[in-house]
C-alpha cells in the first residue's frame, strides 16, 4: 500500500482561490487542466514526522501504471513553493517523459508544521529523503532511475542529501544557494562582523518560542517599499523581490524565516561533505549571478565523483534562471541531455 493520497477535486478546489489557475499554479505555460494525451498534474499528500506534506505529482503524455518511467524529485528555493520555479521545472521535465515531484518542505508553503517558515537545514534535507520514499512508490516508476533537481536554497540541501542518499542516480542543481554560509556569513560575505551578535538573537528568539512567547521572524523582503529594493547592492534580491512579491507571487511564498532558525543554520555548510557525493552531478547558474560563487564552492568540494559539470547560462543571472525563456529553453536542454544519459 501507497504512503500516498491523492487529493480530491473539492481539496484542490478549496486551497486555490487566490488565481484562475485550478491548482494555484503562477508560472508561465502551467497546466489549466488534466487532459488525455498530455502532462498531468496531480496534488498529493503524505506523512513527514507526522506532518502532513502538500505535494504536485507530474505525469508524462501517455502515462501508464504499467509503465517503465525515470523519475525526478525537484526541491524549490528558499522562501519559495511548488506553484512556482520548482513546479515549472517539474512540468518542464514532464514533458520530457519523467514522472516529477514538486512538494512544499515542511513548515512551509501547504506542508503542515508550526512555527511557520521555520527553516532547518535537518529538516530541509530530510523532507528530501521523504521525496524519494513516496516517488519510488508511485506506479510505473523505475527504481533504478531516480534523478533530483535542487533549485537554488533546495539546491544546497539536494547536495547534502545526495551524499548519503545513493537512491538518486543523477544529480543536477540550479542557481544553487548553501543557505547556512549565506545566514552565517551574509551574502557575498557581507555580515562577518556581526556573526556572534546575530548567534545570540537566535538563541533568545528560540529561548523565547520554548517559553511560549511570540516567534520572531526575520524581515520579508517582499513587503519592503520598491523604491527602497532598487537601491539594493545585489541582483539576487533585487530580482527576487519582483519575482517573488510581484510576477510570480503566491501567498504561500514568503522570504521571511523564523530567526531561531539560525542556531541550526550559522553552523551548517551545504559543502562540506560534498566529497560523499559520486553520483553524476551537473550544477547550473547564470554566468553573471552575484551568486555564482555558491556553486562554484560546492562544485569544488564535490571530489568524489568523476563525472561532474559546472554549466554557465550566458546573460543570466540567479532569479533569471527561474522564468526568462531563453534562459529557460538553455537550461532545459542542458537538463534533458544530462538526465537523458544518466537515467
Amino acid at each position: 500500500m501507497s504512503e500516498f493520497t491523492y487529493k480530491t477535486l473539492d481539496e484542490i478546489k478549496a486551497e486555490n482561490t487566490y488565481n484562475d489557475n485550478l491548482f494555484g499554479l503562477v508560472y508561465d505555460g502551467a497546466i489549466t487542466e488534466n487532459r488525455e494525451g498530455a502532462v498531468n498534474i496531480r496534488p498529493i499528500s503524505y506523512t513527514l514526522n507526522g506532518l502532513k506534506i502538500a505535494a504536485n505529482l507530474y505525469t508524462p503524455a501517455g502515462y501508464s501504471e504499467d509503465g517503465h518511467y525515470a523519475a525526478i524529485v525537484v526541491a524549490h528555493p528558499n522562501g519559495g513553493v511548488k506553484e512556482q520555479v520548482a513546479g515549472k521545472y517539474a512540468q518542464l521535465l514532464a514533458e520530457q517523459g519523467y514522472i516529477t515531484l514538486a512538494f512544499d518542505a515542511a513548515y512551509q508553503g501547504r506542508s503542515e508544521g508550526q512555527p511557520r517558515n521555520t527553516d532547518k537545514p535537518a529538516n530541509r534535507v530530510e523532507d528530501i529523503h521523504r521525496a524519494a520514499d513516496i516517488l519510488l512508490q508511485v506506479p510505473g516508476v523505475d527504481r533504478e532511475r531516480l534523478g533530483i533537481l535542487g533549485i537554488c536554497g533546495g539546491g544546497g540541501y539536494t547536495a547534502k542529501a545526495v551524499q548519503t542518499d545513493k537512491r538518486f542516480k543523477a544529480v543536477a542543481t540550479l542557481s544553487a544557494f548553501n543557505t547556512g554560509l549565506v545566514r552565517r556569513n551574509g551574502f557575498l560575505d557581507s555580515q562577518t562582523a556581526t556573526i556572534q551578535e546575530r548567534l545570540r538573537q537566535a538563541c533568545a528568539a528560540r529561548q523565547q518560542e520554548a517559553e511560549g512567547g511570540e516567534v520572531q521572524y526575520t524581515a520579508n523582503m517582499c513587503d519592503a517599499p520598491e523604491s527602497i529594493v532598487e537601491t539594493l547592492a545585489y541582483d539576487l534580491y533585487r530580482d527576487g523581490y519582483y519575482y517573488y512579491g510581484k510576477t510570480h507571487r503566491h501567498p504561500c511564498s514568503t522570504f521571511s524565516y523564523t530567526v531561531s532558525s539560525n542556531v541550526e543554520l550559522m553552523s551548517w555548510d551545504a559543502a562540506e561533505g560534498a566529497d560523499l557525493i559520486d553520483q553524476p552531478l551537473l550544477m547550473i547558474a547564470g554566468s553573471i549571478a552575484d551568486s555564482l560563487y555558491l556553486t562554484e564552492k560546492i562544485f569544488a568540494a564535490a571530489t568524489g565523483t568523476k563525472d561532474k559539470e559546472l554549466y554557465l547560462v550566458p546573460g543570466a543571472t540567479h532569479i533569471q534562471t527561474y522564468w526568462k525563456p531563453e534562459y529557460v529553453e538553455k537550461i532545459m536542454a542542458k537538463l534533458t541531455a544530462f538526465f537523458g544519459e544518466k537515467l
